[in-house]
């Protein structure tokens, strides 16, 4: 692996040297980035996806709806339309993409919308919504969108500070980039994490930030749930499990149910897949192959909205929450910025 790295960092210098110019260009005014008379968050990151972006925009939606009307714009990844579309009774997976569907099926509070382009997409969000807040998904490289507070997201287990810039790593763009942000979250933490570590993981982003640093942990549901019924965690040793999944990183997910004692076999597929017909089939196969009268079909909550109508098997999903360790301060710096952009 390192090896095919050391062959790529070519690559990784041309993809990064074109990333440079287009920073440049709108750093000196050439792009102009639009900014609006409205709170807007960009929940974004400088790698290429798993560190956990969709439970910090449901911690945000929790944060913020109970005070301000929100809606949430997203590209709406891997979904079959094209252009600007609003979740609303007609919203599938195939319309606006696993996430924004999982959010509108969550939140029916939330305006939900997707646009390949923030900027067309935030314009018609304005037009056709009475909106306090706006919350963005992924958005961090969309410079053409100035947001007012944009929070980037790296994970614990690989920080942006040891990564390369693609495609010998997963970087987007270069390292120093970062201090566009105005937070740096360190997400999936574990939590058993002290000061101390939290002050080496500080040291180490302090070389390219010097702003906020907060850490977050990965809070599991205490029940797996489906549209019938619902089961305890503690009792998951019962069964016999295919685990399903279709994320970036399973890893602390399959570290959960070990720890939990679980019996499982898992199948992983890429983020944000689509499954075909010969996905069922072979979902199906590995599930009659269980042994054991007590089997369940487990998945994760973004897999389960895609997955709900393709199978006709006892199918749960185990939902997570972003627990931010330094709640109070993180909560007050969002709720400041809101009401003095409102």
């Amino acid at each position: 692996m390192k090896k095919l790295r050391y062959i790529l960092i070519p690559f990784s210098l041309v993809y990064a040297l074109i990333t440079e110019i287009r920073n440049a260009l709108y750093d000196r005014g050439w792009f102009v980035s639009q900014k609006f008379d409205l709170p807007v968050i960009n929940v974004g990151n400088l790698s290429m996806g798993g560190t956990g972006k969709t439970p910090q925009i449901e911690y945000l939606i929790r944060l913020l709806e109970t005070r301000y009307k929100v809606a949430f714009v997203s590209r709406g990844y891997k979904r079959k339309t094209k252009g600007f579309v609003v979740a609303d009774t007609q919203a599938s997976v195939a319309r606006i993409g696993d996430e924004a569907f999982q959010i509108h099926q969550k939140f029916p509070k939330v305006y939900v919308a997707v646009g390949e382009k923030r900027l067309p997409a935030i314009r018609k969000v304005l037009v056709n919504s009475k909106t306090d807040v706006i919350l963005l998904d992924d958005a961090f490289q969309h410079r053409a969108v100035s947001a007012g507070m944009n929070i980037l997201i790296t994970a614990y287990n690989k920080l942006f500070v040891d990564d390369f810039v693609l495609p010998a790593g997963d970087l987007r763009e270069c390292r120093k980039h970062v201090k566009r942000a105005d937070i740096v979250l360190v997400s999936k933490c574990p939590a058993s994490i002290d000061e101390k570590e939290k002050a080496i993981i500080k040291q180490k982003i302090g070389k390219y930030f010097d702003k906020d640093i907060f850490f977050s942990t990965i809070a599991y549901d205490d029940f797996i749930w489906n549209k019938q019924s619902q089961i305890n965690i503690n009792n998951l040793s019962q069964f016999e499990i295919l685990l399903v999944t279709g994320i970036a990183n399973p890893i602390p997910l399959y570290a959960f149910l070990s720890e939990k004692n679980c019996n499982f076999e898992s199948l992983k597929f890429g983020d944000h897949h689509n499954f075909s017909s010969a996905d069922i089939s072979l979902i199906t196969r590995r599930f009659e192959r269980l042994e054991g009268k007590k089997k369940i079909l487990l998945t994760t909550e973004k897999d389960y909205v895609r997955l709900q109508n393709l199978v006709d098997l006892p199918l749960y999903y185990l939902s997570i929450q972003t627990k931010v360790l330094e709640r109070e301060l993180f909560n007050k710096k969002i709720l400041d910025y809101v009401r003095k952009e409102k």
